[in-house]
């Protein structure tokens, strides 16, 4: 009788080999959704921001953006709390939030498509247009500088 072949990608979104991967990714200790979400880090992100700006990012520019209303109603602040250790609430939904630094909620910046979404999301609801680089480095120097 012959082996079976090993699976091919394309097989593991067949049902019979869902049940596999998934016993193959907890005997690593990985979730598949995990696995597959964290693509970056907050250090990466800093780096790609910091080379998008032109010149290194500065946490203490970075911490008066985060806390500054910037001529709106919020700021970063308003929903992520000050300093951002804990978990946050929208302001006007109400809806909780996870804390935002990198020292509190090992998630946070690990998904580049989640960061940049949220990123532009966010800056429009406080500044009314997209962050620049510039701005984007530096929140992230003073959250990753953050400690609980």
């Amino acid at each position: 009788m012959k082996p079976k072949p090993p699976p091919r990608a394309a097989d593991l979104q067949n049902r019979r080999w869902k049940p596999a991967a998934a016993a193959l990714a907890l005997t690593f200790g990985l979730s598949l959704g995990a696995a597959q979400a964290a693509d970056t880090s907050p250090l990466q992100q800093l780096e790609r921001w910091s080379a998008q700006a032109g010149a290194p990012a500065q946490a203490e520019r970075g911490r008066a953006f985060f806390n500054s209303r910037h001529g709106g109603e919020w700021s970063c602040a308003s929903c992520h709390g000050t300093p951002p250790l804990r978990a946050g609430q929208h302001a006007s939904t109400g809806k909780p939030i996870a804390p935002l630094a990198p020292a509190a909620n090992a998630e946070a910046f690990t998904d580049t498509a989640k960061v940049d979404k949220w990123f532009r999301r966010n800056c429009k609801d406080v500044l009314h247009r997209e962050c620049t680089a510039v701005e984007k480095a530096d929140v992230l120097a003073y959250l990753v500088r953050l400690k609980p």
